[in-house]
C-alpha cells in the first residue's frame, strides 16, 4: 500500500518537472519572438557612396567624418572611400 502511494507521488513529481521544463521553454521561445519584433526594419533607405545603392539602415556600416554620417554596404566600399577621402586631403 505504502509502495503504492509512494509510486503514485514518484510520478506526479516526474509530470510537474515536465510540466516546469515545458513553461521554461515556452518562456523562451516568447523571449526569442519579442526580441526578433523590436528589431524591425525602420524602413530608412540610405545610399552607399561608393556604389550608389540604397539599403536599410540597419544593415550598412556607419562612418561619421567631420560630423557627417556616410552609410556603406560592406567593409570594401568603406575602405575605398576613406582613401578617396585620405588622397583629397
Amino acid at each position: 500500500m505504502i509502495r503504492g502511494l509512494i509510486r503514485i507521488i514518484f510520478y506526479a513529481l516526474l509530470v510537474y518537472i515536465a510540466y516546469l521544463v515545458y513553461l521554461f521553454f515556452q518562456g523562451i521561445n516568447k523571449a526569442s519572438k519579442a526580441s526578433r519584433l523590436s528589431k524591425r526594419p525602420s524602413g530608412m533607405m540610405v545610399k552607399d557612396e561608393i556604389c550608389n545603392t540604397y539599403l536599410p539602415k540597419e544593415d550598412t556600416l556607419k562612418e561619421v567624418i567631420e560630423g557627417k554620417e556616410y552609410y556603406f554596404c560592406s567593409k570594401e566600399c568603406r575602405d575605398k572611400f576613406l582613401e578617396q577621402k585620405n588622397k583629397e586631403s
